[in-house]
């Protein structure tokens, strides 16, 4: 079996295409795999890390008010559109998957029309523009919260299945996990990251946390900026650091970091939630206030509703509050465990399966 993947951009559209991709592999070690994506998106770092070849088209999103660049945007599109072509035609795949984000748009609507099956993934309850177009092409849509078909046309397509997690997340272990990374038993473990962009309300309050109470931690604490922030984020925190203390740009080894953590402070994207649940970590959630529809919002009240996290809407957010509620938490052990048990009543781990499930019945029927 032949698969072509294609989504992009963030490590939440990149992050399933590889779950998914991982999955297929270990049910049919037949099958052949190839990515499509930008060179500018984050999948052309993510993708070849796990030894799948990526193909690279020309395409940008469109920005939400009309100026020149909107030409170059449409003329990218319409190159897109010819360069995706081209791949699918030379690599003659056997069912092509969209995760979303841009660059999916045009390699997705070619196999459509080329009567390649196809299905995409929708990881959040409020649907991206990209996966609302195309799903009125595609074989079959599966989503990732039940709420996401209210704005899908055709029902019959759309399959509840939950987000695809990476194996390694459903494998990790967590005393293991703390060995490697050398966390000392009785130590508390606090993870902060904004995406795999960073944010910089985040970053801001963090910083000043650092600044404020940096000699008084005695947890270990691990930042994870973004790529684009680090090296201005990092200069002017270095001479606060302790030994307690680390700033990275990005973790790429999420697994056994989330695995060794006590409680991780993040934004409420689909795959972050799902990992968190999966894992049965206890979490902050400061919802991003700059995506479509406050769908951030609406997964984090979901898992504070059910006991398995607090929310900090970043309005609220202040390098004191965040501060002090950590502290909170660290010195509260019945809560983190009650939370840690809610997070993982919360949990869907056989995503992955039921979208191979589909793949099958989709190809098998052409």
């Amino acid at each position: 079996m032949r698969v072509l993947i294609s989504g992009g951009g963030t490590a939440g559209h990149i992050n399933p295409a590889i779950s998914i991709a991982k999955h297929i592999m270990k049910k049919n070690n037949q099958a052949e795999i190839l990515f499509v994506g930008t060179e500018k998106g984050l999948e052309a770092k993510l993708v070849p890390r796990e030894n799948f070849y990526l193909e690279t088209i020309k395409v940008r999103g469109f920005k939400r008010k009309l100026s020149l660049d909107t030409l170059v945007t449409v003329k990218e599109l319409f190159q897109g559109l010819v360069e995706a072509r081209k791949i699918i035609k030379d690599y003659k795949p056997d069912i092509v998957i969209g995760t979303g984000g841009y660059v999916c748009g045009p390699v997705v609507f070619n196999a459509a029309k080329m009567k390649i099956p196809t299905l995409i993934h929708e990881q959040n309850a409020f649907p991206g523009v990209t996966n609302r177009i195309l799903s009125r092409f595609v074989d079959r849509v599966a989503i990732s919260f039940k709420e996401a078909e209210n704005y899908f046309k055709k029902k019959e397509k759309v399959v509840f299945t939950g987000n695809p997690l990476r194996s390694e997340m459903l494998e990790v272990d967590k005393a293991a996990s703390r060995q490697k990374l050398k966390i000392k038993k009785d130590e508390f473990f606090v993870v902060i990251f904004g995406g795999s962009r960073g944010a910089e309300k985040i970053n801001q309050e963090v910083s000043e946390l650092i600044k404020a109470y940096g000699r008084k931690i005695d947890f270990k604490l691990l930042f994870a900026t973004g790529e684009r922030q680090y090296e201005k984020i990092y200069e002017s925190l270095k001479k606060y650091l302790t030994e307690n203390i680390n700033i990275v740009p990005y973790i790429y080894d999420m697994a056994n970091v989330m695995a060794a953590s006590d409680l991780v402070v993040a934004r409420a994207g689909a795959m972050t939630l799902s990992e968190l649940t999966a894992l049965k970590i206890p979490s902050i959630l400061i919802p991003s206030p700059y995506v479509t529809a406050n769908h951030q919002e609406h997964n984090a009240r979901a898992l504070e509703e059910k006991g398995a996290a607090i929310v900090i809407l970043e309005k609220d957010l202040t390098s004191d509050i965040l501060y002090k509620q950590i502290l909170s938490l660290a010195q509260d052990k019945n809560t983190l465990k009650k939370m840690s048990s809610n997070a993982g009543k919360l949990a869907i781990t056989d995503a992955a399966d039921k979208i191979y499930t589909i793949v099958s019945e989709i190809t098998n029927k052409k």
